[in-house]
């Protein structure tokens, strides 16, 4: 006996909604349209299918718990034939609709349409999928943009049959199972009797009709695997964890579907130097004591290169100025981020004695009495 809660991966505490957006997600996941034969994704679908028609179901579910079977302990265990109210023959078969909130699955598949009355065609154009990958910079290369030559391996529309998975000179052909349709019509048996569904054909998965001859470059897949080497344009100011979309790059469409885009993920290298914030750059220079205090004019390293910054008279440790558009190039514009140097006073650790004699002589001329103190210097 399968274990109902483990296939949809809950306990037996979750409640109804736990319960039905778990079965939204396999389903969703496993379903025969979006994983055209691949037969383990199918046994998986039916398998989730199978414990939420149980499990969402209160009274089944109460019998589930207790016995370990949906159809209780009276041994009876089959379906049964008999009316509802309504007068509707169980035997007959009945569409979604009158099963609550089984039904209300089955719409996000089928647009709204319960019971399977209109599956979504095999041969519609389906978009190919994205694909991502991770490329690393050196902190300048974020300046000032440039190109990185990147291999991806992914499904490509097959150009032997053009995606059309018929062998040159085939045609395709009417599907014998499903006579065209596309759909094939199944009989459940459950306790409320034999419940009719409607599913995609396992033989053209829903396409209603397969080659005559599958094309054997693709073996009838329609697409195949390609290592695709492409130069990448990394724009000027890209920042650390942002994103470079390149369109149409991606995987492959199915049935004439457009290709998938690609996504490139950027990864920066820090630098000893320069602290990067948004669009702005942050440095620390340092200046001697002299500097300071009578003013000077000091080479201030920027990502642009060397320029020269007017230190005024009196400037304090701390002290912040800004070098106007000397940051990264803003996104999606020309404009520039701003440099903030904050200036850092170096005191000087030795003096000559000739050094000493003036600051002593400064000290006098301050109004400073340091005889007989011992200073920072002796």
């Amino acid at each position: 006996m399968q274990d109902y809660y483990k296939i949809l991966g809950v306990d037996k505490s979750s409640s109804d909604d736990e319960i039905k957006k778990a079965y939204r997600k396999l389903a969703q996941k496993n379903h025969p349209d979006k994983n055209p034969g691949d037969k383990a994704s199918e046994t998986k679908f039916k398998e989730a299918t199978e414990a939420y028609e149980t499990l969402s179901d209160k009274q089944k579910r109460q019998q589930y718990d207790m016995f370990g079977s949906s159809s209780g302990n009276s041994g009876g265990g089959g379906g049964f034939s008999g009316t509802r109210g309504n007068g509707a023959n169980f035997s007959q078969g009945f569409d979604f609709s009158d099963l609550g909130g089984f039904a209300d699955v089955f719409e996000s598949f089928f647009g709204g349409n319960t019971g399977g009355r209109s599956a979504r065609g095999g041969n519609a154009p389906m978009r190919g999928g994205d694909i991502e990958a991770l490329v690393n910079l050196d902190f300048m290369e974020a300046v000032n943009g440039t190109s990185r030559d990147v291999e991806i391996e992914k499904p490509v529309v097959c150009e032997t049959c053009k995606g059309k998975r018929v062998a040159n000179g085939s045609k395709m052909q009417q599907c014998s199972q499903c006579h065209g349709s596309g759909q094939v019509r199944k009989m459940q048996r459950t306790m409320l009797g034999n419940i009719s569904t409607v599913a995609a054909c396992d033989a053209c998965h829903g396409a209603g009709e397969i080659p005559e001859k599958v094309c054997q470059t693709c073996n009838g897949a329609s697409r195949v695997k390609k290592t695709e080497k492409l130069s990448i344009k990394i724009p000027a100011g890209v920042d650390n964890g942002s994103t470079v979309r390149v369109s149409e790059k991606g995987e492959g469409g199915i049935n004439g579907g457009p290709s998938g885009e690609l996504f490139i993920h950027i990864r920066i290298k820090e630098d000893s130097h320069f602290k990067r914030n948004g669009s702005d750059v942050h440095t620390a220079e340092g200046v001697s004591l002299l500097q300071a205090v009578l003013g000077d004019k000091i080479n201030v390293k920027t990502i642009y290169g060397n320029v020269k910054l007017n230190i005024p008279t009196g400037t304090q440790s701390g002290q912040i100025f800004k070098l106007s558009e000397y940051g990264f190039t803003k996104p999606a514009t020309t404009r520039r981020g701003d440099q903030y140097i904050e200036v850092e006073v170096e005191i000087p650790k030795k003096l000559s004695k000739k050094e000493k004699e003036l600051y002593e002589e400064l000290a006098k001329e301050s109004g400073m009495d340091l005889k007989g103190k011992k200073g920072f210097f002796n």
